[in-house]
C-alpha cells in the first residue's frame, strides 16, 4: 500500500521583521498577485494556505482592493485557506484577552470569504501556553498545530494536548517545522529522494502515520511547477508513495488519533527546536508598552465605558482602531521585538496610540460619571472588581489641609483682570475656556460699566463645554459694549488620602471616609542614619543599607542587589562570551529619603558601578570602564504589606544583562507564575537540545511567586530561579534590562545557529534612560500566601478620583457590577449589544461566581449560548466563562 504524501503549499508571512512592513508588504503584493493569477489559470494547483492569518488578506487588499472577489470565489472553492487569527501572535508576551480578540477578529474577517479554517494553526510561536487547547474548544476547534516547544515526552507527530482545565485538541506536531517541503525540486526523483530521506530521518517520530509535507517558509513565494512535478513523482513512485496537493485541514481530519500520548499544560521544551527563551527580556521597553496599553483598554477603557456610558455611547469604533493596532503587535516578531529597529519604532507608536485612545475613552466615561453625580466634591472610583483600600491624590479648595492626609503640592491660585470691547472680549473668553484647565465654570451679571465674566475653577459656576462656538452662544443677549472680565483660580492644595472599602465596580465619595483616615493606618515613618535608613508602618519594616545599598524587609536581608553580566548573545537569547566578568558591588551608595509619611514615605537609594563598556567580540570577554549610576527607590504605603520598588539609571554600556535579585523567605524547588487565563507551577530546570541549550528562564505575565515571595511587575517578564543548593532556589533573578548588538547571530554558547538573518542593530542596545516598576511582597505568616492578582490592582490599578457638580441623578456611593467569588475578571465590555463579562478561575478547585441581580446566558468564544446564567454559577477550575448579561 502506498504511503500517503500531505502536500500543503503556503507561505510563512512575517508582517514585520528584519524589514518594515511596508517592504513586506510590497512584496506579499507581489506574491498573491501571483500566486492569484496561478490559481485561476492552473485548477491543479488544487490549494493554497494563506499562513492562518487574515492581516495578509487586509493587508493586500488595501493595495489590491479590486481582488477581493477572487479571494472569495477561489476560498468559496476550497483553493484558499484563511485564517483563523488575525496575526500569528507569540503567546507568551502577550495577555490572554489579546489571543481572544485575535482569533474573535480574524474569523469576523474571514467570514466574509467563507469562514476561517477550523484548526489551530500555531507553526510558529516561541512556545505555547497552557490554556490554548480550552481557547481553542471554546471556539470549536478540535485540532491544534505546533512546532517549537514540544518535549522529547512525545515521541508520535500527533498527541492529545490538554488544558488545566481539561479541555483536550489533538496536536499535530512539526517535527521540523513548518518548511519541511519548501524549495521542492523540480525533478521528480529528486523530489521523491528529498522524502524518503526525511522519512528517514524522522521514522521514530513519523512512524508509518501519512506524512505532512508543508511546501513553503518564511516569505517564500509558491512554486508554480507544483502540480506537474506532483503528477510526475507519483507516476515515478511505482506505489511507493501518494502525493496529494491538499488541505492542512483534510491532512488533520483523517489522522490517526489511536494510542496518542497526552502532555498536560505548556509547551516550553528546546528539545527539538530553539525556543528563543531571550525574547521576553529582549527589548524591555516594548514590554513595558504592551503592559501600559493592554491595562488602558482591558482594565480601564472597556469597563468603565460599559459601566458608565449610556449604552448608545459604547465607543465601538474607537476601540476597533486600538484593538487592531494591538493585534498588529501581538505578531510575534512584532511583540518580541527580535527585528530592525525602524519595527520595533513602529510597535511602539501603536502601543502608544492604543494607550491612548483608553486613556481617552476612560476619561470620556469617568465625565460621564462626574457630570451626573447628585453629591459634590471629589469621589473615588474602583475600576477593578475587588472591595478595596487605599491612597488616592485629591485636590482640596484652600491651603490649610484635613486631618490624617499627606500634602503633595499647594498652588496658590491666581485673579487676573482685563477690561476689553465686547467682540474682543469674547474672542478672549472663548480662548481662555478653551485652553486654561483652571476654568471650569463662568458667571455672567449685567452692570452700568459693562458685562462682568468671572471665569472660575470650582463647583459652583455654569459649566461651560470647551467649544468655541457654545462659549460665544453664552454672550449672544448682552446689550452692553464692554466687558469686564476676571480669572479667578483660588487656592488649592492637592493631598493623599487613605479611603477604606471601595466598592468593586464602585464609587463612594471622599468625605464619606476621611473621619477615619487617621485611625484606618498605622502611619509611616521613615527614619535616616549615617549606616541605614528605615520605612515602617506597622506591617512593613524595611531597612537599607548604606554600605551595599541592599534593603531588607521584615528582617528578610538582600533584597535589591543588582547583577551585571556581559551578553553575547542576540534578540533572541542571552548567551555569555568565553570570559565572563560580572558585577554585583557598588562603589558608591548614598541613602536618602524623598517623602517621609504620613500616609507614603520613600527611600532612594542611589549606587554607582563600574561596568565595562562592551563586548569584545574577538576575544570575547568584556573590556572597557565605564561608572553608571542607578537609583533604586522604595515606597512603603501605610495600611498595605507591598514595597513598591524602581530602577532607573542611564544605559551608557554594551552587550549586558542587569538583573535585581530578590532572596526568597524559604527555598524554593518551584515557581508559579501568571500566564494567560491561569497561573503556572514550574521547577528550577529546563529541557534543552542539540540546537539550544537548556536555560531556566521563564516568562511571567504580570506576577512570579516562589519561596513565599510574590514579585509583581510591569513589562519585566524574564525570572530564574537562582541560588539553588540541596532544598532548592534561595533567589529569585528578576531580568531588569538585556542590551545586544545583534538581531540575530551565529553559533554562540547557548545556541549553535542563528535564528534570523545576522544584522547589527543599535536600538536593541537599550541606550538612554529607563525606569522599571515592579513590587515585592512577602507571604503572611498567619494568613498564609497573598492574591497576586489583588496586588497586581493596587499596583498597576489606581483608583480614579472625579469631581461631582451635585445636579444630577446619580448617587454618590453605588455598585455599577457586583462580582464576587475567586474569579479574575478578563474582560468587561459591551459585545453585539449586552453587557458581556468573561471570568477565569486560575485555581485547581471550583469556585462559584455571582454577578448580583443579573442574568443572561453562558456562552462560547464564537457567541454561541452553551448554558443560562441567573446571578450565580460555579467555575471549574482554571476554566474560562464568557457571561452575556441583561442589561
Amino acid at each position: 500500500m502506498s504511503r500517503r504524501v500531505n502536500i500543503v503549499p503556503h507561505t510563512h508571512w512575517d508582517r514585520e521583521w528584519y524589514l518594515p512592513f511596508q517592504s513586506f508588504r510590497a512584496r506579499l503584493v507581489e506574491l498573491l498577485d501571483s500566486l492569484l493569477d496561478r490559481l485561476l489559470a492552473d485548477t491543479g494547483y488544487a490549494h493554497f494556505l494563506l499562513d492562518g492569518q487574515m492581516a495578509v488578506v487586509d493587508d493586500y487588499l488595501a493595495i489590491r482592493p479590486e481582488r477581493k472577489e477572487t479571494l472569495r470565489r477561489l476560498a468559496a472553492d476550497g483553493r484558499l485557506a484563511m485564517g483563523p487569527w488575525y496575526t500569528l501572535p507569540d503567546e507568551f508576551l502577550v495577555s490572554g484577552e489579546t489571543h481572544i480578540r485575535n482569533l474573535q477578529r480574524g474569523r469576523r474577517v474571514a467570514a466574509d470569504f467563507g469562514g476561517a479554517m477550523e484548526v489551530g494553526y500555531l507553526p510558529d510561536m516561541f512556545g505555547h501556553i497552557a490554556q490554548m487547547p480550552q481557547l481553542f474548544r471554546l471556539f470549536g476547534y478540535e485540532h491544534a498545530v505546533v512546532w517549537r516547544g514540544v518535549p522529547s515526552a512525545v515521541e508520535a507527530t500527533g498527541f492529545w494536548w490538554q488544558s488545566p482545565d481539561g479541555s483536550t485538541v489533538r496536536a499535530e506536531y512539526l517535527p521540523t517545522g513548518y518548511g519541511n517541503g519548501a524549495n521542492m525540486p523540480r525533478d521528480p526523483a529528486a523530489l521523491l529522494s528529498q522524502i524518503s530521506e526525511w522519512v528517514k530521518d524522522q521514522r521514530t517520530i513519523v512512524g508509518d502515520r501519512a506524512v505532512l509535507w508543508m511546501n513553503g517558509s518564511d516569505h517564500l513565494t509558491p512554486q508554480p511547477f507544483l502540480p506537474q512535478v506532483v503528477a510526475e513523482a507519483n507516476a515515478l513512485s511505482e506505489g511507493t508513495y501518494e502525493l496529494v496537493v491538499t488541505s492542512l485541514a483534510a491532512h488533520l481530519a483523517a489522522a490517526d488519533s489511536t494510542d496518542l500520548t497526552t502532555w498536560s499544560g505548556e509547551l516550553r521544551s528546546g528539545a527539538r527546536a530553539n525556543l528563543l527563551r531571550g525574547v521576553g527580556s529582549n527589548r524591555v521597553d516594548v514590554h513595558q508598552a504592551a503592559a501600559r496599553a493592554e491595562r488602558a483598554l482591558e482594565q480601564r477603557a472597556e469597563p468603565l465605558a460599559a459601566l458608565l456610558q449610556p449604552p448608545g455611547q459604547w465607543p465601538e469604533a474607537l476601540l476597533d482602531v486600538a484593538w487592531l493596532e494591538m493585534l498588529r503587535n501581538a505578531a510575534h516578531d512584532s511583540i518580541c521585538a527580535c527585528s530592525h529597529d525602524e519595527v520595533v519604532d513602529a510597535v511602539k507608536v501603536r502601543y502608544a496610540e492604543a494607550r491612548q485612545i483608553g486613556e481617552a475613552i476612560e476619561e470620556r466615561s469617568l465625565r460621564y460619571l462626574a457630570d451626573d453625580l447628585a453629591v459634590s466634591g471629589p469621589v473615588v472610583v474602583n475600576p477593578s472588581q475587588r472591595r478595596r483600600s487605599g491612597l488616592v491624590e485629591v485636590r482640596f479648595p484652600g491651603t490649610e489641609p484635613w486631618g490624617g492626609v499627606q500634602v503633595t503640592s499647594i498652588d496658590d491660585g491666581c485673579h487676573r483682570r482685563f477690561d476689553l470691547p465686547m467682540e474682543q472680549g469674547i474672542a478672549v473668553i472663548a480662548e481662555e475656556v478653551m485652553w486654561n484647565a483652571d476654568c471650569t465654570g463662568i458667571r455672567l451679571s449685567e452692570h452700568d460699566a459693562g458685562l462682568h465674566v468671572a471665569m472660575v475653577r470650582d463647583g459652583s459656576a455654569v459649566d461651560v463645554p470647551r467649544n468655541r462656538g457654545l462659549v460665544k452662544q453664552a454672550f449672544e443677549h448682552s446689550l452692553s459694549e464692554r466687558m469686564i472680565a476676571t480669572v479667578l483660580v483660588p487656592p488649592t492644595h492637592r493631598a493623599l488620602v487613605r479611603v477604606e472599602d471601595v466598592a468593586g465596580y464602585g464609587w463612594r465619595p471622599v468625605a464619606a471616609t476621611t473621619d477615619r483616615v487617621a485611625t484606618a493606618a498605622v502611619p509611616v515613618t521613615v527614619t535616616v542614619t549615617d549606616s541605614q535608613s528605615t520605612i515602617s508602618n506597622g506591617l512593613l519594616t524595611v531597612v537599607a543599607d548604606a554600605v551595599t545599598g541592599t534593603f531588607s524587609i521584615n528582617g528578610v536581608a538582600g533584597y535589591g542587589r543588582l547583577v551585571d553580566d556581559g551578553d553575547a548573545g542576540d534578540t533572541y537569547n542571552w548567551s555569555p562570551p568565553r570570559k565572563q566578568l560580572v558585577v554585583d558591588t557598588p562603589s558608591t551608595v548614598m541613602l536618602t529619603a524623598f517623602e517621609r509619611g504620613p500616609l507614603r514615605a520613600g527611600l532612594n537609594i542611589r549606587r554607582s558601578y563600574v561596568w565595562p563598556e562592551r563586548i569584545d567580540d574577538t576575544l570575547s570577554e568584556r573590556i572597557g570602564r565605564r561608572e553608571v549610576w542607578v537609583t533604586t527607590s522604595i515606597e512603603v504605603r501605610a495600611g498595605d504589606s507591598i514595597v513598591r520598588v524602581s530602577v532607573e539609571f542611564d544605559n551608557e554600556v554594551a552587550d549586558h544583562r542587569l538583573r535585581m535579585h530578590l532572596p526568597l523567605p524559604s527555598p524554593a524547588s518551584v515557581s508559579h507564575a501568571e500566564c494567560a487565563f491561569t497561573v503556572v507551577e514550574r521547577g528550577l530546570d529546563a529541557e534543552g537540545g542539540p540546537s539550544e541549550e537548556p536555560m531556566s528562564t521563564f516568562p511571567s505575565r504580570r506576577f512570579v511567586q516562589a519561596g513565599g515571595l510574590t514579585v509583581v511587575h510591569e513589562g519585566l517578564l524574564e525570572y530564574e530561579l537562582v541560588d539553588i543548593a540541596a532544598f532548592g532556589a534561595a533567589t529569585l533573578a528578576l531580568t531588569v534590562i538585556r542590551a545586544t548588538r545583534f538581531l540575530s547571530r551565529g553559533s554562540m554558547t547557548m545556541r549553535p545557529m542563528p535564528a534570523g538573518p545576522q544584522h547589527e542593530l543599535r536600538g536593541s542596545q537599550m541606550p538612554g534612560r529607563h525606569r522599571l516598576e515592579f513590587a515585592l511582597c512577602l507571604d503572611d505568616p498567619s494568613n498564609g500566601t497573598v492574591d497576586p492578582y489583588a496586588i497586581v490592582d493596587d499596583v498597576f490599578l489606581p483608583m480614579s478620583v472625579v469631581y461631582g457638580a451635585g445636579a444630577g441623578t446619580t448617587p454618590g456611593t453605588h455598585q455599577a457590577l457586583d462580582v464576587r467569588g475567586a474569579v479574575v475578571v478578563s474582560s468587561l465590555r459591551r459585545n453585539n449589544g449586552h453587557l458581556e463579562l468573561r471570568v477565569f478561575n486560575p485555581g485547581p478547585q471550583p469556585a462559584e461566581v455571582s454577578v448580583a441581580g443579573r442574568s443572561g446566558n453562558v456562552v462560547d468564544l464564537g457567541g454561541n449560548v452553551l448554558d443560562r446564567f441567573d446571578e450565580a454559577m460555579t467555575v471549574g477550575a482554571h476554566q474560562i466563562v464568557t457571561l452575556a448579561l441583561t442589561d
